[in-house]
């Protein structure tokens, strides 16, 4: 095959209509807009939630209330029965290592270790937060606790601050 001989798929190219070219088009005349009525005049488009004149299904619903906090902190959370079978005595438990082992999506991730489960070996675990039970387990088990810094949250949107 030579590059002068390249061609589209069969059927791949196709020719566009073009309506209201004359009768014997096939589509002129009304060109397949039917006769008369909104949808056969220019700019006759009728928005999608449009019914008829009945109470659109978007006005019949209750209206959603409430908000959304922009400012939440979402963490990945971590139980000791998944660190019990992931990690042997001794280990340090990091965000890092956590990734390793495929319990968090990534290194950046915030971490929160909650208490569900035992725990039998001691660790010492550094998280962006604990539960209270976990906490408790993990020093029980010999382990330590280490709490990591939240990240500093971003500053407020809005008119700056004139200087003087």
């Amino acid at each position: 095959m030579k590059l002068h001989e390249l061609r589209p798929a069969k059927g791949a190219k196709k020719k566009r209509s073009r309506v209201g070219r004359g009768d014997s088009s096939g589509s002129g005349k009304t060109a397949g807009r039917g006769t008369k009525g909104q949808k056969s005049r220019s700019g006759g488009n009728i928005p999608p939630y449009f019914e008829g004149g009945q109470l659109p299904l978007v006005r019949r619903l209750p209206h959603k209330r409430g908000f959304v906090n922009i400012f939440k902190i979402r963490f990945a959370t971590v139980n000791l029965d998944r660190l019990n079978e992931r990690f042997d005595e001794g280990d340090e438990v990091t965000p890092t290592t956590l990734t390793q082992v495929g319990l968090a999506k990534s290194p950046r991730e915030l971490v929160r270790v909650l208490g569900r489960g035992t725990l039998e070996k001691p660790l010492t675990v550094r998280a962006h937060g604990f539960s209270a039970s976990a906490r408790a387990k993990i020093e029980a088990a010999g382990g330590t606790v280490e709490e990591l810094a939240l990240p500093a949250s971003k500053p407020k949107r809005g008119r700056r601050p004139r200087h003087r």
